[in-house]
């Protein structure tokens, strides 16, 4: 049977804890005992642990082995800020689907309340991708940055491989721009993911400036939490099976 597995909130080289939530739900619900075994996420590292004590403000590990994982894909998701529950959608899915940060960008278009309380959904965005890491087994926890206007979003990414969705593109496909780099390397890829209503000319020159290359997923025109759900779909099955 598969274990649970957690993403520890402290640790040393030999121990790990969960607290607040993680610690409640595990000490009430699944009423965690001395000597149960678990998986557990230490600093970026998967361990078979040991439980040691269990309360509801604290649960501590023992770390015993170190455990293989899979890495998660190198892409830097760039996505302008839409309907936060869309977009909350979207940020989980794009987790589960290994994205391994996500920057959150104030583009032209984004709606003005959005963009305001952008700012204050932060730690709820960091909040839902590590549940959404921990529920799909992986191990480490994607970046989630404050929120930013393009132009200081663009200077944040280091990825050469830098791909814009974008619904002007006829023919160049997200596959087969990936098909024509290096695959298996798992070379760092950036994808930007528009608003509602698109980028604006001035925003499409500043991608332009900094040598991205326009990319269509196809003929439909996709909302953009499903078009970043299709993107990275294409991008786990040609990086991960390369």
């Amino acid at each position: 049977m598969t274990r649970r597995r957690w993403i520890a909130d402290t640790w040393t080289e030999t121990s790990a804890s969960l607290q607040g939530e993680q610690a409640a739900h595990l000490a009430r619900v699944l009423r965690a005992q001395p000597g149960q075994i678990f998986d557990v996420v230490a600093n970026g590292f998967l361990h078979r642990a040991e439980v040691l004590s269990a309360t509801e403000s604290e649960v501590v590990f023992a770390l015993k082995e170190q455990l293989e994982t899979e890495a998660s894909l190198r892409v830097h998701l760039l996505m302008a800020v839409f309907k936060f529950d869309h977009m909350e959608w979207g940020i989980e899915k794009a987790t589960e689907l290994g994205a391994a940060r996500v920057t959150p960008v104030i583009a032209r278009r984004t709606e003005k309340h959005l963009a305001q309380a952008a700012a204050r959904r932060v730690e709820r965005w960091r909040r839902i991708v590590r549940e959404a890491a921990q529920q799909s087994r992986r191990s480490d926890v994607p970046a989630v940055d404050d929120p930013a206007p393009l132009k200081t979003a663009l200077g944040m990414v280091s990825a050469e491989r830098r791909l814009l969705l974008a619904e002007t593109e006829q023919e160049n496909s997200l596959r087969n721009e990936l098909a024509r780099g290096p695959l298996g390397e798992n070379l760092p890829v950036a994808l930007a993911i528009g608003p509602e209503g698109g980028w604006t000319a001035e925003e499409m020159a500043l991608f332009s400036q900094s040598g991205w290359k326009h990319v269509t997923l196809g003929p439909r025109i996709l909302r953009a939490e499903t078009a970043a759900i299709a993107a990275l779909a294409v991008c786990a099955a040609m990086l991960q099976d390369s």
